[in-house]
């Protein structure tokens, strides 16, 4: 909307407070209803154009019930989660494993945890807890973040 004010998590001016947060705290979540226009859009994006995430005819000759989603969206849907928590200049690592494919008509939700609060080198961090699961609650990826905090 123009003239509306913008959001500054959006814009990663948000500075994590290291005395507000505590072990235990969520990150709101975010969902989304993964479809093959986000794999299509993802694969022209990324230049990731594996015909298993794109051709259904292929993907079912490998074995495949149906195309699946690109790992990197999946880190990407969990990674927008992360920053808008923590204010994307905070974040000092991410890393994740993958544990399940995900499918089109899957619907996606983002879990950021708080799992510790200590100093590292000097500077306030918190570490995370992350992960995306399906609506049945069947995790696709899990990992961990570090974030700064003011």
């Amino acid at each position: 909307m123009p003239g509306a004010p913008i959001d500054d998590r959006r814009r990663g001016d948000m500075a994590l407070q290291y005395d507000d947060v505590q072990v235990g705290d969520e990150a709101p979540s975010i969902t989304h209803a993964l479809t093959r226009t986000d794999l299509v859009k993802y694969a022209g994006a990324s230049g990731d154009f594996n015909p298993m995430h794109h051709d259904e005819v292929a993907a079912q000759a490998a074995g495949l019930p149906s195309v699946f989603g690109h790992g990197m969206l999946s880190m990407g849907l969990l990674g927008k989660a992360i920053t808008d928590y923590v204010g994307i200049e905070n974040l000092r690592s991410y890393q994740v494993r993958f544990t399940k494919q995900t499918w089109p008509g899957e619907e996606l939700t983002t879990s950021v945890v708080v799992a510790d609060k200590r100093a590292d080198d000097g500077e306030q961090v918190v570490e995370l807890t992350v992960r995306l699961a399906n609506a049945d609650g069947e995790v696709k990826v899990e990992g961990t973040a570090v974030a700064a905090a003011t």
